[in-house]
């Protein structure tokens, strides 16, 4: 008597969560989250990581004199000094306005840091965050260019090609390319040639 209530509750209660479940009108299901707002947050992220950056290099501006070169600290990411170091040539031979150099020892502007992040690599206020794993699946320089390129004020695009830069993994692992294209190069310019 015990298993035929018990199938029989058993039943039922399914039957009612499959009632329930094709009843609720799709508005009432949870909602999911959407690409755009991952992508509008990392764009804030960026945005105000770029003018935290932004604000430290002028008043390191003040302090020196150094006019628009921003000073990084790579001894957190000792991994990935080569990439950093490609980097930054990469981007002081694409820009004028603003050039990048190690800080020596120096209060620095930014910094970089490695480590295993879930999220993958990544900026968030004035560090930039190199993952390891995403930094064997991906060229490794473009993924520390990419990711100074939004110290330098740019944003993602994920849906861009191999091309921009800041397609980032959009394309796939097998995009190698490091360079910043004719916009990219001209947005950082612009953001830059303020002041």
């Amino acid at each position: 008597m015990r298993a035929v209530k018990t199938a029989i509750t058993t039943a039922l209660g399914l039957g009612l969560v499959g009632f329930v479940a094709t009843s609720l009108p799709a508005q009432a299901a949870v909602p999911t989250p959407t690409a755009t707002y991952t992508e509008a947050e990392r764009a804030a992220n960026n945005e105000a990581s770029f003018q935290l950056v932004l604000k430290e290099a002028l008043e390191h501006y003040r302090a020196t004199g150094r006019a628009r070169t921003l000073t990084y600290d790579a001894s957190r990411a000792r991994s990935f000094a080569q990439q950093i170091s490609r980097s930054t040539e990469i981007w002081n031979a694409a820009v004028r306005n603003v050039q990048l150099a190690p800080s020596n020892g120096q209060r620095a502007d930014f910094t970089y840091t490695e480590g295993n992040f879930q999220q993958g690599s990544y900026v968030q206020g004035n560090k930039v965050h190199l993952d390891f794993k995403q930094n064997q699946q991906y060229d490794s320089v473009r993924v520390t260019t990419h990711e100074t390129g939004h110290i330098l004020g740019l944003p993602d695009n994920y849906r861009g090609p191999c091309s921009e830069l800041m397609s980032g993994g959009g394309p796939g692992p097998s995009c190698t390319n490091s360079q910043p294209n004719a916009q990219e190069r001209q947005r950082v310019e612009q953001r830059w040639g303020r002041g």
